[in-house]
């Protein structure tokens, strides 16, 4: 009976239809997407090696990476029925203004190595989305433009130099060009084992020289012109809570930080009078510590206890994920990877398929479980298997 079984087993293992089952074709357009994972191989199809492993990698042994994806794994969604489902309510407020869902386009570098229309691309897929957007310091297109694109000014994300005076040019620019929010990066204390991107730098035969010389990484950045950069680093290992407050005290900006992961440390971000926080692990690209996202999520909710909004981001890859962070407290989320897998693979339409498509997942799941406003999800909504 054994030997029968495994035989089977085997042909079933050798069967060209299931072979074909499990490697779908890839995308061809933005539209052959069923879920944004399927902008996955898209996005690796359309890359250089080199690039595609920057992307995809976290560090060491990519254990938080795959945290990120395993904490939502733990969490079920509890049901309700005979709940009036047929309209649905996903507006999230944050800082006096309504979006219309709670996903946000994470801040990512050098978009430019994705996708030509880089940063462009994402923001007038945000316009056309009306979804928020966050830049990252080391874009590759100025923030001024990327505003133009967007139609109106964006969040943007502050990567830190040691530098004081470099740093505040950096906070004054952004507030000069009308971003509203300013989100200090604070899970990026200094160099990082990136060992599933230098494998794929491996596979790449072109010559990366061509377009980074050594030592011109931030000549190369628009948010650094002007900037002595030589022998200079974009993070700073010496932030501390002083260095906080005295960067709240220079901005009208609302200041929040992202990569808050402990309760004790959201308790003194308050104290500190910071604006928000964002839970993070920087995509599972700082350490690899282990703890997903969403694991780390609802202590610092706790902490918090309703004084600051609280975003996260980490593994977020469908609707029911966005479900699972709002019922731990999350005010909204941040995506990153889907939205870059999506820009990799087709630039603006890409992301914008992105978009519609978490968006529309969250609807089901908002109307399956019965909370048809996103203020309805509460703790109750969830339980841990």
């Amino acid at each position: 009976m054994q030997h029968s079984r495994r035989r089977f087993l085997n042909y079933l293992a050798a069967s060209p239809a299931l072979a074909q089952q499990a490697a779908p074709p890839v995308a061809a357009t933005p539209a052959d997407a069923l879920n944004v994972l399927d902008f996955e191989a898209a996005a690796r199809k359309a890359l250089p090696p080199a690039h595609y492993g920057y992307l995809a990698g976290g560090v060491d042994d990519d254990v938080t990476l795959r945290a990120n994806r395993l904490g939502f794994e733990r969490l079920q969604i509890r049901s309700r029925r005979l709940m009036d489902v047929s309209k649905v309510d996903m507006g999230v407020e944050l800082f006096g203004r309504t979006w219309d869902t709670p996903i946000i386009l994470a801040p990512a570098g050098s978009l430019n190595a994705f996708h030509a229309d880089g940063e462009i691309a994402v923001a007038r897929a945000a316009a056309k989305r009306k979804t928020l957007q966050i830049l990252s310091t080391v874009t590759t297109c100025p923030v001024e433009e990327v505003n133009k694109a967007r139609g109106e000014p964006v969040w943007f994300q502050l990567y830190a130099p040691p530098d004081w005076e470099k740093t505040k040019k950096l906070v004054v620019r952004a507030e000069a060009a009308g971003c509203p929010v300013l989100a200090l990066t604070v899970d990026r204390p200094g160099p990082r084992n990136s060992e599933t991107e230098y494998r794929f730098k491996k596979l790449d035969s072109r010559n990366c020289l061509s377009c980074h010389p050594t030592g011109r990484f931030y000549d190369r950045k628009p948010m650094f012109a002007g900037m002595d950069m030589v022998n200079q680093k974009h993070t700073n290992p010496g932030m501390n809570w002083q260095f906080v407050q005295r960067l709240r005290d220079i901005t009208k900006m609302k200041f929040i930080l992202k990569g808050i992961e402990a309760a004790e440390d959201a308790s003194l971000a308050v104290k500190a009078g910071v604006d928000g926080l964002i839970v993070s692990n920087h995509g599972g690209r700082d350490s690899d510590a282990g703890r997903g996202s969403i694991d780390a999520l609802p202590e610092v909710v706790a902490a918090v206890g309703g004084r600051i909004p609280v975003l996260m981001d980490g593994g977020i890859r469908r609707g029911t994920d966005i479900y699972k962070a709002l019922a731990l407290g999350a005010r909204a989320i941040c995506i990153g990877r889907p939205y870059l897998w999506g820009l990799s693979a087709f630039g603006q339409p890409g992301v914008e398929r992105v978009i519609e498509i978490l968006t529309q997942e969250l609807d089901l799941i908002l109307r399956a479980a019965g909370t048809p406003r996103i203020a309805a999800i509460n703790s109750g909504s969830i339980v841990r298997r």
